[in-house]
């Protein structure tokens, strides 16, 4: 096969094997769903609104309501997606299966990018709620040099404290790479209840904010900055929806794929995004938008401020101690699974796709995954991995969308499974230009650094992917 042919090659959907050395089926329509809701519900709410209400001021509502929608296009697209190609890799295994080989690669390096980063910054926002917890309840602080990482994101640029580590985060990681290598029904269970957990403290939430609303603090609705600020807040909180993204990675998983994948997406998407808006609204509401900037554990000081009360901040700091778990855990978990799709299929060392034979989890890969989760989180500082991610998201979110309309015209889609209303074309071009309006207004930083890892990748694809694959 000519060289530039090898880059627009696709694999054929299978369905998905299993068997011995293959992901086992063991996970139903509700785990599903609260895989979505467990990575989502949580990363956004308990720690973002001091990254993005300082950006968009009250208006972050919108900003809530704007990544919403460009989710909830691109969760059409995801559902006919995952409807017909039923793998572990979620956007990687559609576009490999659609769009081609490099195409996929270049979209497996920005998921990888987007659940590794997403896995440690929300490892390092627990490490705040935990701290938060043991203070107001045991009259006990971690110290300062056990909770601060080594880089930090500074007004002058990257400082560096020597002698600093972030302990709780590598603790949580550790934490959740044990009950990963259970095995995949075990994890997605324990999930599910801690997603249960998670809704019922943000409720509490709500009810107590509520109580101490103050219309005047939505005067200014906007910031000086307008809707640049609104859209900018937008990209930063959009990596809170990569839940759908969760849901197709278990894809080689799920029990009944052509049906429960493309639900378990749409019903996961609904909750989020209500859930999403009510406590924003809830929490700007009972608080300034000027004190939310570096703000930490910021939902459990709203409820003390509000109450003038301890007890309702440790119930907030102790169920996101407890429910925050649940996002590291998806996080990881998805990073394994897209990991071992793109081993299985040769582009990686064959080592992320090796299954333990008793466990049917890959051990290995797991192991790997975490201890580079840990690592970060340890270190650096969660400044600089939001926007990251949403960006990885982002571009992964638009590859899809392109997939759809390939994927019809390629006859590969089946007409009693679900597919994306007024037609292949519609949907997918508003999915795609609704993610680069909210890529165009991230950081400059955030774009070199991303230009470098995706130079890194691409010199991996070339020297090794290309030459390994399984198509060969």
């Amino acid at each position: 096969m000519p060289f530039f042919h090898k880059l627009f090659r696709t694999k054929p959907n299978s369905g998905g094997i299993e068997g011995h050395g293959h992901l086992a089926r063991t996970v139903g329509l509700f785990s599903l769903t609260m895989l979505g809701v467990g990575s989502t519900i949580g990363t956004g709410i308990f720690f973002t609104l001091a990254e993005a209400v300082p950006k968009a001021g009250p208006a972050v509502l919108i900003s809530f309501l704007l990544a919403g929608f460009t989710a909830a296009l691109t969760a059409l697209c995801y559902a006919e997606l995952s409807s017909n190609v039923h793998a572990s890799g979620s956007a990687y295994s559609f576009a490999y299966a659609t769009v081609g080989e490099l195409a996929a690669y270049i979209v497996g390096a920005c998921l990888i990018l987007e659940w590794g980063l997403a896995g440690s910054a929300v490892a390092i926002g627990w490490s705040e709620y935990l701290n938060s917890f043991l203070k107001n309840a045991l009259d006990f602080e971690i110290p300062e040099q056990l909770r601060s990482p080594m880089f930090v994101n500074g007004e002058a640029g990257l400082e560096v404290y020597a002698g600093r580590i972030n302990l709780p985060p590598i603790f949580l990681v550790a934490l959740c790479c044990f009950v990963l290598l259970r095995g995949g029904k075990e994890s997605t269970s324990i999930n599910s209840i801690m997603v249960i957990i998670k809704l019922a403290v943000l409720a509490f939430f709500a009810v107590i904010a509520f109580s101490g609303f103050n219309s005047n603090h939505f005067t200014p609705f906007f910031t000086d900055s307008g809707m640049t600020g609104v859209s900018a807040a937008a990209g930063t909180v959009f990596f809170s929806f990569i839940g759908l993204d969760a849901v197709a990675t278990a894809g080689a998983e799920a029990k009944n794929p052509h049906r429960a994948v493309p639900l378990g997406i749409l019903m996961a998407l609904v909750i989020v995004i209500v859930a999403y808006f009510l406590v924003a609204l809830a929490g700007i509401g009972a608080q300034e938008a000027a004190e939310f900037k570096g703000q930490k554990a910021g939902l459990a000081v709203i409820l003390q401020n509000v109450s003038g009360k301890v007890w309702p901040a440790i119930i907030l700091s102790a169920g996101a101690v407890i429910s925050v778990f649940s996002v590291t855990l998806i996080s990881i978990y998805g990073q394994t699974r897209i990991l071992y799709a793109i081993g299985h299929d040769g582009l990686i060392p064959a080592t992320f796709s090796s299954i333990n034979p008793r466990r049917h989890t890959p051990v290995k890969n797991i192991l790997i995954v975490s201890t580079v989760i840990a690592l970060i989180a340890g270190f650096v500082d969660a400044g600089y991995l939001w926007d990251m991610v949403s960006l990885g998201t982002l571009v992964a979110f638009a590859v899809v969308s392109i997939a759809v309309p390939v994927l019809r015209a390629k006859g590969m889609s089946d007409p009693k499974g679900f597919r994306v209303p007024f037609g292949p074309y519609l949907i997918p071009i508003l999915s795609v230009l609704a993610c680069i309006y909210l890529i165009k207004d991230l950081s400059g930083i955030t774009f070199r650094v991303f230009g470098g890892w995706m130079a890194f990748a691409l010199a991996g694809y070339f020297l090794y992917g290309r030459r390994k694959s399984r198509l060969n």
